[in-house]
């Protein structure tokens, strides 16, 4: 994901974007607010964060490693060293395993979900950024960000099993576990569908009203793709079928996105401080419920799908000194926020 922050101090007002027929007023707000922060006091960058509902335990990328806290009191459980520039956990529980990818390292390191133990690592192409795990092959996939390229991984074996070429910027990646694999292109502003048998691409979905598409996550139920576009700050919603756009909302600068098939809600973590949340009422109809103010920088976004809260890694930042582009991190400040009811 992207680590550049957009920290403006002004968030974009619902409108501004050409009205769409299937946008309809809101109705029901989720009542979710920041219920509490968990401290991490080490420095250093982050990036995703997954969230194990079933366990309770928060995976965050943060430095050269990932962190592990209890989604029950908050605290720090243990963490995964050596993952330089690590950006994604991928978590198979059903083989107590989890995937990391180490952008720096060019490579993709396991450990063990009782120990937290590192078991071994896996070459990958160049700078592995988003990682998913997909079910119905059994296979991690690790998308590089600058050889543009995605890398399998046979969770079995924990061998390499294909390289697929894929011509542009991946960004994240969502499987719908019936067979295909997607993707966003951020700098071609489309959606790849990688087919899971034969691993190659078999089609590209253009995203006509979004740019630099980051965040993505998926109804299986509805094979709806809701796409979070960080570039025009603009959610888009696909039929992962053929590629149809069928709606679009104004949302923040969001890098990260997840949905929640139970309370059919898609919530985008937006860098200017806000969880941006969009209501899926049917198949084909879809509105905007509301902004949910959090913190500037908590740009990306975890969901504990047995509870249904929301968790953001932030901290506070000082402006960007030229030549930086980017802010700087106040040390001792990195933290989680958890949101919910």
């Amino acid at each position: 994901m992207k680590y550049t922050m957009r920290l403006l101090l002004a968030f974009c007002a619902i409108g501004g974007l050409a009205a769409n027929p299937f946008n309809a007023s809101a109705q029901g707000k989720t009542g979710f607010k920041v219920l509490r922060t968990m401290p991490i006091k080490s420095s250093g960058g982050w990036d995703y964060i997954t969230v194990d509902g079933a366990n309770k335990r928060i995976y965050t990328s943060h430095g050269n490693q990932v962190n592990i806290l209890s989604t029950t009191t908050g605290d720090s459980i243990s963490y995964v060293p050596g993952t330089p520039g690590v950006h994604g956990i991928a978590l198979v529980t059903e083989l107590n395993k989890g995937y990391i990818s180490a952008g720096r390292g060019n490579k993709v390191v396991i450990f063990d979900l009782t120990t937290f133990k590192v078991l071994g690592e896996v070459a990958a192409g160049t700078n592995p950024d988003a990682i998913c795990y997909d079910p119905f092959g059994k296979k991690i996939y690790a998308f590089n960000g600058r050889s543009k390229d995605a890398t399998v991984i046979d969770v079995t074996t924990d061998k390499a099993v294909a390289t697929i070429p894929l011509d542009a910027k991946p960004e994240t990646g969502v499987s719908d576990g019936k067979g295909k694999v997607f993707v966003n292109g951020e700098n071609t502003n489309e959606v790849i569908v990688i087919n899971a048998t034969t691993f190659k691409v078999e089609a590209r979905y253009k995203i006509e009203n979004g740019d630099e598409p980051s965040g993505l996550d998926m109804d299986r139920a509805t094979n709806r793709l809701f796409i979070g576009c960080g570039g025009n700050k603009t959610m888009v919603v696909m039929d992962a079928a053929n590629g149809k756009n069928l709606a679009k909302f104004p949302i923040g600068d969001c890098d990260g996105l997840v949905f929640d098939p139970a309370l059919k809600l898609a919530y985008t973590s937006n860098g200017e401080g806000s969880i941006s949340v969009v209501r899926e009422l049917n198949a084909n109809k879809f509105e905007f419920v509301e902004n949910i103010p959090t913190e500037p920088s908590a740009r990306t976004i975890g969901i504990d799908l047995t509870t249904h809260k929301l968790y953001l890694p932030a901290a506070k930042t000082e402006p960007a000194v030229p030549p930086a582009t980017r802010p700087k991190q106040v040390p001792g400040t990195f933290h989680i926020i958890e949101v919910g009811k």
